[in-house]
């Protein structure tokens, strides 16, 4: 699933290098309307008159800058640090809490400087060494569908190889994983799938690949010998839902086909803010996720701000039911956090 943007906007700093004149060169080649800004931060000129359509129009957008913050921002329970890649994604996810993060028109952002990034992240391994710094990949992002753009997956994976005291970790949905293969990860590079039941995707991650793909991809990857993932999220209840994620769970063992040596599971309970809520109706006015208030329990995150999740009833049931599902398929992972 490749993703063709429908205009291309370049921050005037990132023709300075050589990537971003070479991605000019190749979207003029293809024909992409070109855009220029001053700024990757404000980015101005994307149609749209109501949410949905601004919504619509940033998803076909990508914008290509310089990241010049070489602070990172923390990022528990993943990781240590979020690794700015990139932001965004193509990919329509009806829960996507970017969707209150990003503004209103959250287009796909890459960075023409990866390498300054990298040397960034090694003075953060180098203030904490001897300890093991770990950095998330795709904390704001999805980054596969950038990748064959930007390369700075690649780029990542390579550099955390040589890395004694430094690990990166990303997630993604997509399936265009065949590039990063036989780059030299030396095991330090986690890579993770974000995966549900077939009717969840269906209903609430729009153009995204179906989860048997998805399964696929991940069963390459562990052949390639990249310690593997899988985020379970977000986590639904519905009639029925132990047996789906039953089947899930039986699926993934089926098509791994035996024992991963070093697998982790990431699992997440749906939950949503008011502002969340709001949102999600302007640009998703059909969707049937469950948004039900007092169906759910307020209390405040770890952000300051408060969210509905489910009751500690269902909590304990979804805890209980997904340690035994890890137990049964894959007793030999490890479950890194289930909130």
């Amino acid at each position: 699933m490749v993703f063709e943007p429908k205009r291309v906007i370049f921050e005037k700093d990132a023709l300075s290098y050589p990537l971003g004149e070479k991605l000019l060169r190749y979207f003029r080649a293809q024909g992409v309307e070109i855009g220029h800004t001053t700024s990757h931060n404000r980015v101005t000129s994307i149609p749209g008159k109501t949410r949905a359509e601004g919504y619509a129009e940033a998803k076909r957008t990508l914008v290509v800058g310089v990241r010049r913050t070489k602070s990172f921002e923390t990022c528990r329970p993943s990781a240590h640090f979020q690794l700015p890649l990139a932001t965004s994604c193509p990919g329509k996810c009806e829960y996507c809490y970017l969707l209150t993060n990003l503004g209103r028109k959250p287009y796909v952002r890459i960075y023409v400087n990866t390498e300054e990034i990298l040397e960034a992240a090694g003075g953060y391994i180098e203030k904490r060494k001897p300890e093991i710094t770990v950095f998330e990949g795709a904390a704001t992002s999805d980054p596969i569908p950038t990748e064959p753009y930007t390369g700075s997956l690649e780029s990542a994976v390579r550099f955390f190889a040589g890395q004694e005291y430094g690990r990166f970790r990303f997630v993604t949905k997509f399936t265009d994983v065949e590039t990063l293969l036989s780059v030299p990860h030396n095991g330090h590079t986690r890579f993770r799938f974000s995966i549900n039941t077939p009717e969840l995707i269906r209903r609430h991650e729009h153009a995204t690949p179906p989860l048997a793909e998805r399964l696929a991809a991940a069963k390459k990857v562990a052949a390639a010998g990249y310690p593997l993932g899988f985020l379970v999220a977000p986590i639904i209840l519905k009639e029925g839902w132990q047996e789906s994620y039953r089947e899930l769970f039986k699926a993934a063992a089926a098509e791994l086909s035996g024992a991963v040596p070093d697998l982790t599971f990431e699992l997440i309970t749906h939950r949503f803010t008011k502002r969340a809520k709001g949102a999600i109706l302007e640009i998703f006015p059909n969707t049937r996720l469950d948004l039900d208030e007092a169906a759910r329990t307020f209390k405040f995150g770890q952000f300051g701000y408060g969210k509905y999740v489910y009751p500690k009833e269902l909590i304990r049931e979804i805890k209980e039911h997904f340690n035994a599902l890890v137990k049964a398929y894959f007793p030999e992972a490890h479950i890194d956090y289930l909130v």
